[in-house]
């Protein structure tokens, strides 16, 4: 699946958080599961020459084709790495995903892992899809290959379970009929042009959690046994 294509229909979710928080030159910031780095170059713009962004990914082809798309920012740092592994050489500003804790073994540890990233007031940020609520002409969607298709409606009660301050929450789902962006997704997703059928995307849920200013005294045991 294009990762601009995917950015594309659902950039609107994405440009109200990073507002939202006011990120800005000086910031910062881990893209945790980076792909393709449109995030991580979006951020990158964001927060200038005097900020940083390590764009991680799991998979070492992901990496450098992040690296490549930011290879004019040299504040973009790419790096190999789990997001269970999640380990930097500095506290963040803001530990972002968006489209990974549906693919992980536990969400949980991996948000963890994310709040243990940035520093005492720094922002966990995820966007993660509700994919049953998503219809093609009345009929529900699925994503078999995932490990949790409908994890969206789960990540309020996760960002508390870590230990964050649940700050907002949100959902926002692209819908179209007819040629266009939200069809295009939609065929690069199952192979299936839905041609004239009106499509409702599935529901992207968007979490602004914030770790407390005391750090991580009070963390669950999630982050804990880790």
């Amino acid at each position: 699946m294009p990762d601009a294509l995917r950015d594309d229909v659902y950039r609107r979710p994405l440009a109200t958080a990073l507002e939202r928080l006011g990120v800005g030159p000086g910031w910062r910031c881990v893209d945790v599961g980076a792909g393709g780095g449109d995030v991580s170059v979006s951020l990158a713009t964001m927060v200038g020459h005097s900020g940083r962004v390590y764009a991680v990914d799991s998979d070492p082809l992901a990496r450098d084709v992040a690296a490549a798309a930011a290879a004019e920012h040299s504040q973009v740092l790419a790096i190999t790495q789990a997001g269970e592994d999640l380990l930097l050489p500095e506290p963040v500003d803001l530990a972002f995903c968006r489209f990974l804790l549906l693919h992980v073994v536990d969400p949980a540890v991996v948000l963890a892992r994310m709040a243990g990233a940035v520093r005492p007031g720094g922002w966990v940020v995820a966007q993660e899809p509700v994919t049953s609520a998503g219809r093609v002409a009345g009929t529900a969607l699925s994503m078999p290959d995932a490990r949790h298709p409908d994890i969206g409606a789960w990540l309020p009660a996760l960002v508390r379970q870590v230990g964050l301050e649940l700050v907002d929450a949100w959902a926002e789902a692209p819908a179209g009929c007819g040629p266009g962006a939200v069809a295009e997704y939609l065929a690069s997703l199952t192979g299936v042009d839905p041609k004239d059928d009106p499509v409702v995307l599935p529901p992207l849920v968007t979490v602004l959690g914030r770790l407390p200013d005391q750090g991580v005294a009070g963390r669950s045991s999630v982050a804990a046994r880790d």
